[in-house]
């Protein structure tokens, strides 16, 4: 008997850690996300842009040399007043594909936690997989939370931060007032 009690929590912290492992492969194997590589190719020759115009051709953003960089252009051939950043547009379409994919990556883990929780309260004659599928689904939750967090406004955020506390009050009082 003294065993149990010593192997539960180990046991149920590992079912939480593997839980969610599996939930965030099943969603990469799933859904694969947006590689860089795929929007921004790399070139094996990058030669150089100088003039604004070329640059806002290629899909670039050019840049004036502040001032002070424009100390001693006569040591140079052609002096250039600026530079361009090559992958500008590209950039901006991978992270517009990359914010389309945490916003579904969270959705999906979100309905895996909820899932998992409802689980959880199911399985309640079984009390260490009814703690591990909950704690799973709490911990399904906070990942998807941070992943997403940089790419949530504010009232995401703050509707989040209130889901994940009415849960978290909800199981408090469901598995602690019986």
């Amino acid at each position: 008997m003294e065993t149990k009690k010593i192997l539960k929590w180990p046991l149920i912290i590992g079912i939480v850690i593997v839980l969610n492992l599996f939930f965030l492969y099943a969603v990469k194997v799933a859904y694969p996300e947006p590689e860089y590589e795929d929007y921004c190719p790399k070139e094996q020759v990058v030669r150089a842009i100088g003039s604004e115009e070329e640059c806002l051709e290629g899909g670039g953003q050019w840049t004036e040399k502040p001032h002070y960089e424009t100390y001693a252009p006569q040591l140079v051939e052609e002096y250039v007043a600026g530079y361009c950043d090559q992958q500008f547009t590209c950039h901006d379409e991978f992270d517009t594909a990359r914010e389309d994919y945490e916003r579904n990556v969270f959705i999906a883990l979100i309905i895996f936690g909820v899932i998992s929780t409802i689980v959880g309260f199911m399985t309640l004659g079984k009390e260490v997989v009814s703690i591990a599928l909950s704690l799973g689904g709490v911990l399904a939750f906070i990942i998807a939370s941070v992943r997403y967090w940089r790419y949530a406004s504010d009232w995401l955020h703050l509707g989040i931060l209130g889901l994940a506390l009415a849960v978290l009050i909800y199981l408090a009082i469901k598995k602690f007032t019986e």
